[in-house]
């Protein structure tokens, strides 16, 4: 009867975590959430944020639940939740300044610029700016902000000299997150890929992302020349959380891509269900999502692959 409640409610859920857990009540986040709550629902549902692209790359907007079909282990499930609404997030600007990035500085921080121009008025925004150390762009006592005045003041704020540490980077990024009250969170990283500073790995940056709620979107731009550019890892990262990874070729294409950016966070789905695989193990479970209209499925769905099923220790929580 619970998930009848919910669906009857879907208008006013706006909870994407992609992994299945006990999702708890909880008032409006301050700042002017414009009426979203997040309601009690005592039953594991798994929910994920989906993007949906054309076959020339434009966002698909009004879509409905039947046009989505959702597997988890090659067995369909029955949505039980879907919103189609723009809602706030918390997203973390996370910019390479170490020494490669030194000529192509201005042009990015225009991008980014940009970027916050076209976001939500409710957005949390956070900058991270990494060289062979990490730092927070907003003041400490400003862990987010609203503001396109704060962060341009951030953007403006550094320079560009020393290594990469990328990975540490994407670590602190998504932890940061945490502390945020909006439930969609997103990463956008701008880097070269390269890292020859971090004490973290790839392998932790990846395990971590997994587990986390973070959808992380990559910009990638270096030299040709450039020994550290590793464009496979910046897709790689992407990929797995179910963003997308950019690499443009010019000062048009970067901020085309930070405005793509921008619409793909605002017009995403929340899709969610309640599996039918009742074991409470822990395990990674495969979903595929697909979406189409007329009986064709030919539209492209950026969403997580998956999702860690619930334990027995989460119960309760």
């Amino acid at each position: 009867m619970r998930a009848l409640v919910l669906i009857a409610l879907v208008g006013l859920v706006l909870s994407p975590h992609p992994r299945a857990a006990s999702i708890p009540a909880r008032a409006p986040a301050q700042g002017g959430d414009r009426g979203h709550y997040s309601i009690v629902v005592d039953v594991d549902l798994v929910v994920f944020n989906v993007t949906v692209t054309d076959n020339r790359g434009r966002q698909v907007a009004g879509l409905k639940a039947s046009d989505f079909q959702i597997r988890e282990a090659n067995r369909f499930q029955d949505i039980k939740l879907f919103a189609a609404e723009s809602a706030p997030a918390t997203v973390g600007l996370v910019i390479d300044n170490s020494g490669s990035m030194q000529n192509k500085r201005a042009n990015v921080v225009d991008a980014a610029l940009a970027f916050a121009g076209a976001s939500h008025p409710d957005d949390e925004l956070f900058l991270l700016n990494f060289n062979e150390r990490v730092s927070f762009g907003l003041p400490s006592s400003t862990p987010f902000t609203s503001s396109f005045a704060a962060m341009r003041s951030a953007l403006l704020s550094t320079r560009a000299d020393g290594m990469t540490a990328l990975y540490d980077a994407l670590v602190a990024g998504i932890e940061h997150l945490k502390a945020g009250t909006r439930d969609r969170q997103v990463l956008v990283v701008l880097s070269d890929g390269g890292d020859n500073a971090s004490r973290r790995s790839l392998d932790d940056v990846l395990g971590i992302a997994q587990r986390s709620n973070a959808t992380i979107y990559a910009i990638g731009i270096y030299d040709e020349n450039n020994p550290d550019r590793n464009p496979r890892v910046l897709r790689r990262i992407a990929d797995l959380s179910g963003g997308r990874a950019f690499f443009p070729q010019s000062l048009e294409s970067m901020e085309r891509a930070w405005r793509d950016i921008a619409g793909a966070i605002r017009s995403q789905y929340t899709i969610g269900y309640l599996s039918t695989n009742s074991s409470r193990d822990g395990a990674f479970r495969k979903v595929r999502i697909t979406a189409g209209r007329n009986g064709r499925r030919d539209l492209r769905v950026a969403a997580r692959n998956g999702y860690f099923a619930p334990t027995d220790e989460r119960r309760g929580q």
